[in-house]
């Protein structure tokens, strides 16, 4: 099967939110925020990271639990996404609905947020969905308070599409042809240095390393639409798909989001990305070259 045609789609407020206007628009009618944090090798932490304070109103997802499904697409990774109805339901188990507008935030500067909005677009979310800016940080140095208080939400109705788009497979990874590989993992895994968690150190042959940290300023925000531009399109190639990876399929939903943000045509998300590659036992690469 070929990739999918690049599909545009972008929530009625566009996929980025500042802390501002979220304060501004905070406790309104239809107004959902989702405290998405997660940390590698460190499970529960993110949950303890909102006990411990929250934007006032945020519900707690997360990654592992919410966002994954060990049997679905993109197995065997580390974060295969659920079935599409099985995702809806669990946002609206959450208390989230169809036409609520969800501002999703971290501590990474979205590096996680992003699997969120990246899911909720991809399967054409009524309400619109953004992430926070700057995240958490953002929030906090605009003199904005945090909470312990657990959200609690009613239960709601969300109303999703049945199948998900824009993702590459295994198998269209491995051929190659028509396609540009960007993974956005930290070099040093890349080059094969250190691999905290996946059973090969290196890379996928052909990939191209272009860090998710590379999207952000010094202040943890994204950077502007321009350099944006800059980053990405120099490693574009016409009448190729490019297809975005990296250790599980979750930071490299924010390399989908700085995309979408500089207007270039949305990529592929191999949703497995490394950890299916290796589990798999397909061959890897060292060093810096692809």
């Amino acid at each position: 099967m070929g990739l999918p045609l690049p599909l545009r789609r972008s929530g009625a407020d566009g996929p980025l939110i500042g802390a501002t206007e979220l304060h501004e628009r905070l406790g309104a009618p239809g107004v959902r925020v989702a405290d998405v944090r997660w940390y590698l090798n460190k499970p529960g932490a993110g949950r303890a990271a909102y006990d411990a304070g929250h934007i006032p109103g945020a519900i707690s997802v997360d990654l592992d639990a919410d966002l994954s499904d060990l049997s679905g697409v993109g197995a065997p990774g580390r974060h295969p996404l659920p079935a599409a109805a099985e995702f809806a339901r669990r946002m609206g188990a959450l208390g989230f609905g169809t036409d609520d507008f969800i501002v999703a935030y971290d501590d990474l500067g979205g590096a996680v947020a992003a699997r969120l909005w990246w899911m909720l677009d991809n399967l054409g979310h009524r309400g619109g969905t953004a992430v926070l800016d700057g995240g958490l940080q953002a929030w906090t140095t605009a003199g904005y308070g945090l909470t312990t208080e657990e959200t609690r939400q009613s239960a709601a109705e969300m109303a999703l599409a049945d199948g998900w788009a824009r993702v590459a497979a295994r198998e269209q990874v491995a051929a190659g042809d028509g396609l540009v590989l960007l993974d956005a993992r930290a070099p040093e895994r890349f080059r094969g240095e250190v691999e905290p968690v996946d059973p090969v150190p290196g890379h996928i042959p052909g990939a191209l390393n272009l860090p998710f940290s590379r999207n952000l300023a010094a202040d943890g925000r994204l950077l502007d639409g321009a350099a944006l531009v800059a980053l990405y399109a120099p490693l574009m190639k016409a009448g190729k798909t490019t297809v975005v990876s990296c250790g599980s399929g979750t930071n490299a939903c924010l390399s989908a989001l700085a995309m979408r943000v500089a207007g270039l045509p949305d990529p592929a998300l191999y949703v497995g990305s490394y950890s299916d590659w290796t589990r798999s036992g397909m061959p890897v690469a060292t060093g810096e070259e692809p």
